[in-house]
């Protein structure tokens, strides 16, 4: 292997899978896997695929390792974020309701169906990233990148769900 790998280098372990360096020992690279949680691993190690090298540094800050924690949790487990609804939906219903009086209305929670929104921007991020650090070939990418852009505009009718703008659907701006 070339290199020491830094902080925030992911990997792929033939045995533990998705991994990302999150400390450096004299030694060993101390790595987050998604299933087997914190590991040591030899640096002289060669069996792994190295899917992003980060170059080490000399010093490194316990804040680096966070960033780097938490970026491989977001790209590989879909982890939510903590995202709020806006006040005046909390304790709130949606309620369908058919045109055909025979037929029964449909009521749920705003919340649950707020936390389905959240799941389905969530999942559709993480299909963004795994998208990007695929094999496919630039215009592929680009292509599916656009599709999903079209998918979050499709979604901005349930941005006045959130409690704050940050947390929008954003598709593009055309």
């Amino acid at each position: 292997m070339e290199g020491v790998l830094g902080v925030g280098s992911r990997v792929k372990h033939p045995a533990y899978g998705d991994g990302v360096v999150i400390r450096l020992h004299p030694a060993a690279y101390e790595l987050t896997f998604t299933l087997y949680g914190v590991k040591l691993v030899g640096r002289d190690y060669d069996k792994w695929e190295v899917v992003e090298a980060i170059t080490a540094e000399e010093e490194v800050s316990f804040t680096e390792a966070e960033k780097a924690l938490i970026k491989i949790l977001k790209t590989y487990n879909g982890l939510e974020e903590k995202v709020e609804l806006g006040d005046k939906w909390i304790n709130g219903t949606l309620i369908l309701r058919p045109e055909d009086p025979d037929m029964k209305e449909k009521e749920m929670e705003i919340d649950t169906f707020f936390h389905k929104i959240v799941m389905v921007r969530d999942r559709l991020r993480v299909m963004e990233q795994r998208i990007n650090s695929s094999a496919l070939i630039d215009e592929e990418k680009v292509n599916l990148q656009q599709y999903i852009t079209r998918i979050y505009g499709s979604l901005t009718s349930f941005n006045i769900l959130f409690k704050y703008k940050d947390d929008h659907f954003k598709g593009s701006k055309s």
